[in-house]
C-alpha cells in the first residue's frame, strides 16, 4: 500500500508558533490548484502500489472550494490506483466549517476530518493568534457530526503560558463529551523564523516552561487513557479502530508521495522534498518539472529513522526487525544501549522487543537519539 499527501500552502493568518510553509495570499489558490493537477500528472509513476490513504494538510485545506477540491480529486483518481476503501482526510479550521462545506466534503468522498481546535480557551487562542473563536470550535464539531462524519480527529496544543492544568483538563473533557474518536496533542515548540521565536527573543512574552509541559503531558495521558483512548504514538490517542491510517503508514515507513510546495515524499530508499516557494513552484510546473531536492538514504540513516519512529509508537522497536533489516551489528548496538534505560525504568520488554514506559514517553526523542548509530 501507499499514501498521497497534498500540501495546501495557504492560510487566512499566521499563527505565532507555526513554521510550516504557507502564504496568506489566498488569491493564488486557483493558480495553485491548476499547478497541483499538473504535478499529479507528472508524478503519476512515483507510486506503483494501490493508494490506501489521501491526506490534505497544510496550511489550511479547508480554504479550498468544492470545485477546487473536485479538480484535485479527479486528477488523483485518473492517475493513481486507489484501494477500494481508502482513508481520505482533510485538515480543517473551525472557522471554515459550515453545513454546506461539510456536505460537500462528504459528497467528494472525504471520510475523515482533522480539526485544528488547539484549545477551547479564549486566552490561549488569542495568544496563538488563531483565526477562530471558542464558539466556532463548538459549532464546527456539532456541524460535522450532524452531517454524518464519524471519524473525527481534533488537535490540542498544551504547554502554552495561558493554559493552566485545569484548562487542559477542561479541553480534554470537552472532546470526550463530544465523543471525538481521535485526539492529537502537541507540546508547544518554539521554532526559529516564527513570530513566537522572535517575541521570546525580544522578551516580549515568557519562554516555554518545559516542566509545565512534562506535567501537562502526564495529565493528558492519564485523562485520555482513563477515558478509553489508546496512546498509540507520543502525540496521538485513538479510540478502538480510530487510529490514523495515513500517519500510521508514515511511522511504519510505508511509501508516500507528497504533492504541492514543501511536500515530502518517500519511496523506501530516497526522500525528496518540493521547493518551499509558491511562485517558483508554479513556474517550474509550467515547464513540466517538479522542483525538488533528493536524498539517498544510507543504511544507517534508515536505522536511525526506525529507532526514532519506533520509540514514539506504543509497539516500540523489534529486535528481530533490526537484525533482519539492518544486520547483527545494529542489533548488538541496540542491546548494548537498552540496559541503561531498562535499569532506569524507562524501557520495558514487549513480545518482539522493547517500548518506552509511560513515565519515559515525554522524553522519547531524547532517548531515541541515544540509540542512533553514529559510526558510519
Amino acid at each position: 500500500m501507499a499514501g498521497i499527501y497534498i500540501h495546501i500552502p495557504f492560510c487566512k493568518k499566521a499563527c505565532h508558533y507555526c513554521n510550516f510553509h504557507f502564504s496568506t495570499q489566498t488569491e493564488y489558490i486557483q493558480e495553485f490548484t491548476h499547478a497541483l493537477v499538473e504535478e499529479i500528472k507528472i508524478q503519476k509513476n512515483y507510486l506503483t502500489a494501490p493508494i490506501e490513504t489521501i491526506y490534505f494538510g497544510g496550511g489550511t485545506p479547508s480554504l479550498l472550494k468544492k470545485a477546487e477540491l473536485e479538480m484535485i480529486i479527479e486528477a488523483i483518481k485518473a492517475n493513481f490506483n486507489l484501494a477500494p476503501h481508502f482513508e481520505f482526510t482533510i485538515e480543517a479550521n473551525p472557522d471554515d466549517i459550515n453545513p454546506v462545506i461539510a456536505a460537500d466534503w462528504l459528497a467528494l468522498g472525504v471520510n475523515r476530518l482533522s480539526i485544528g481546535i488547539q484549545s477551547f480557551q479564549a486566552a490561549s487562542l488569542a495568544w496563538m493568534n488563531r483565526a477562530h473563536t471558542v464558539e466556532q470550535s463548538h459549532q464546527a464539531i456539532k456541524i460535522v457530526q450532524a452531517a454524518g462524519f464519524k471519524d473525527i480527529s481534533a488537535d490540542l496544543i498544551y504547554g502554552t503560558p495561558h493554559l493552566s492544568d485545569e484548562n487542559l483538563m477542561d479541553d480534554i473533557a470537552t472532546l470526550i463529551q463530544y465523543n471525538i474518536n481521535h485526539i492529537s496533542c502537541y507540546a508547544l515548540t518554539v521554532e526559529e523564523k516564527t513570530a513566537l521565536f522572535s517575541m521570546i527573543a525580544k522578551k516580549q512574552i515568557e519562554d516555554i516552561d518545559t516542566r509545565k509541559q512534562a506535567r501537562q503531558f502526564e495529565i493528558m495521558v492519564t485523562a485520555l487513557t482513563a477515558a478509553g483512548f489508546e496512546h498509540y504514538e507520543i502525540s496521538n490517542f485513538a479510540m478502538p479502530n480510530g487510529r490514523s491510517k495515513h500517519n500510521s503508514n508514515y511511522w511504519n515507513q510505508v511509501p508516500y508521495l507528497g504533492l504541492g510546495p514543501a511536500a515530502h515524499s518517500f519511496n523506501g530508499d530516497q526522500r525528496q522534498w518540493n521547493i518551499a516557494n509558491n511562485a517558483l513552484y508554479f513556474q517550474s510546473i509550467k515547464n513540466k518539472l517538479v522542483p525538488f531536492e533528493l536524498e539517498n538514504l544510507s543504511l544507517t540513516q534508515k536505522f536511525n529513522e526506525y529507532m526514532m519512529i519506533s520509540l514514539r509508537k506504543s509497539e516500540g522497536f523489534s529486535t528481530h526487525y533490526i537484525k533482519t533489516h539492518f544486520g547483527e551489528k545494529y542489533e548488538a548496538y541496540v542491546m548494548s544501549v537498552a540496559p541503561k534505560y531498562i535499569a532506569m525504568g524507562q524501557l520495558e520488554p514487549t513480545e518482539k522487543g522493547y517500548t518506552l514506559t509511560k513515565e519515559a514517553k515525554f522524553f522519547a526523542d531524547g532517548i531515541a537519539s541515544d540509540f542512533f548509530w553514529v559510526n558510519e
